[in-house]
């Protein structure tokens, strides 16, 4: 052991450490990709990670401790689950997006099956390469270097996976890719213990058939995403991205009946184009001419989410706006709606104007550094679905947002189904009051949506305007005081304050629409 210390770390101590390097990183990168995909598909980011994580952890510890049953040929047994974690932890995003369009009630089972089968496997990784560490390194040194590996590819994947490898290949290709990685660490292994492995042929066999399959799913990635959404999606996948922030996925259906374009954020309609003009007529036109009633037309907008801009392009119907402040988180989403001709279409070419001026980030954050006013806030944020889009709806966001208006202001609050979801829209009122600003409800009927409410949220008392700009194709001075109406079925229940300290809008929002999806 002393002249193995004086002639420092032999090739293979040095090759199966780097090896341990990897493992880390591709067994993080499949509890990753398990969290992101369940968050994207069921909602409820903090949950859905929590219970991946735990059960990940779990059935790693139930892979340690089944470890103690490998007694002899480690290197074989090292090599064979090395291809087993790269063929099922590789293959596990697409698995997912398929079984969710094709046998969306086996989702939820298969997800847990994998975290458990591929959590087990990596957690008989580490155990064997540090028992065939062990013939030659000090206890000592050998926690400590396996440890120190361990947790620096832990450290590496941690970072690339949110900045680079989501948004630049995807969820699919991103296991894939991680999954020849794992391959390659047991083609290093078939090298460095060819001499002890005594089936060989067979072991590099095994070797090249993982290897090919992994790169044949490479190279049909986008195939399967395109087969898997367009079956998700019913029309035709036009756009699909995977930002840092959320899947983005545009359709097209054409012909008679169909909705158009479309819209959807981790698989949540947004808009479709065949009444999409009905959605924003309603979110901005009611606090936007009942501003312009005063006598003052609007000069400052603000719209917070949005980055579609379509209620951009409403919000220009006022000539005597100065100036539109677009926040919008994903700049994925800002840039595709100003890019890509089709939809550029279906905005007006709004966010080219030059009275917009787009800043992607947090909303929360920039209302808590902006020291503007606005004389008109739109929110369109997607409905409170977890708690990461839940804290828009708090009252702390809604006490900030009250410091960004002036005097006179008006805000506006998308505000989900007060048919559906109706403890949910009153909640979002409740709420709006409990920092002392005004809350006045209203509904329109969206055909893709169905019953739709919105909250006008002020300082003084809000009055209904007499008139509208010309040329609209939902509203009009008429037709307005009847949004204003609430039937006996949408009348107001009593709610909690929505706090960041207990988000309990998520959470009655998932019970009352998980009631709809269950019919």
């Amino acid at each position: 052991m002393k002249l193995a210390e004086k002639s420092g770390p032999r090739p293979v101590e040095v090759a199966l450490l780097a090896s341990v390097f990897v493992v880390s990183a591709c067994g993080l990168v499949y509890e990753l990709a398990a969290g992101a995909l369940a968050s994207y598909l069921l909602g409820d980011s903090v949950l859905q990670f929590s219970t991946i994580i735990g059960t990940y952890l779990f059935a790693m510890g139930v892979g340690s401790y089944l470890s103690r049953f490998f007694e002899r040929q480690l290197p074989a047994h090292f090599l064979r689950i090395e291809l087993l974690v790269a063929l099922i932890g590789g293959a596990l995003p697409a698995l997912l997006f398929i079984a969710n369009a094709y046998l969306p009630g086996a989702f939820r089972p298969l997800l847990y099956s994998l975290v458990l089968l591929v959590g087990t496997l990596v957690g008989l990784e580490i155990p064997l390469v540090m028992r065939i560490l062990q013939r030659n390194v000090a206890l000592k040194d050998l926690v400590s270097q396996v440890l120190t590996f361990d947790y620096l590819g832990a450290l590496a994947v941690s970072l690339a996976f949110p900045l680079l490898l989501v948004p630049q290949l995807g969820l699919i290709r991103t296991g894939l890719l991680f999954g020849l990685m794992n391959a390659a660490v047991a083609v290093w292994a078939l090298w460095l213990f060819r001499h002890d492995l005594r089936q060989f042929k067979a072991h590099a066999l095994a070797c090249f058939f993982t290897l090919a399959a992994l790169a044949a799913g490479m190279a049909a990635a986008d195939h399967i995403t395109s087969w898997a959404e367009d079956k998700l999606y019913q029309d035709r996948v036009v756009f699909a991205s995977t930002s840092p922030y959320q899947r983005i996925v545009v359709t097209n259906g054409v012909g008679e009946g169909k909705a158009g374009y479309r819209l959807f954020l981790n698989g949540n309609l947004q808009f479709a184009q065949r009444d999409e003009y009905r959605y924003h007529e309603a979110l901005v036109h009611p606090v936007m001419s009942a501003y312009s009633a005063t006598g003052a037309a609007p000069k400052k907008v603000a719209v917070l989410g949005g980055g579609d801009g379509m209620a951009v392009r409403e919000i220009l119907k006022y000539p005597g706006v100065e100036s539109i402040t677009l926040v919008e988180l994903d700049p994925a989403m800002t840039t595709l709606f100003s890019q890509q001709p089709a939809l550029v279409r279906l905005n007006g070419g709004a966010l080219q104007s030059p009275k917009v001026h787009v800043i992607n980030t947090d909303a929360f954050n920039w209302l808590q550094t902006t020291s503007d006013t606005f004389d008109v806030i739109i929110v369109d944020f997607p409905d409170p679905t977890n708690f990461a889009i839940g804290k828009l709806y708090t009252n702390s966001f809604y006490s900030l947002l009250d410091q960004r208006l002036s005097a006179s202001g008006y805000a506006v609050i998308q505000t989900t189904s007060p048919l559906v979801a109706r403890k949910s829209f009153w909640t979002v009122a409740t709420t709006i009051e409990s920092v002392g600003l005004t809350a006045t409800p209203y509904h329109a009927h969206v055909p893709s949506f169905g019953e739709w409410g919105f909250l006008i949220a002020s300082r003084r008392p809000y009055r209904i305007p007499g008139t509208l700009p010309s040329g609209l194709r939902f509203l009009s001075p008429h037709s307005l005081p009847a949004l204003f109406d609430f039937p006996l079925d949408m009348a107001r229940v009593p709610t909690e304050v929505n706090r960041l300290s207990n988000q309990v809008l998520v959470t009655t929002y998932e019970a009352e629409w998980g009631k709809v999806v269950a019919r």
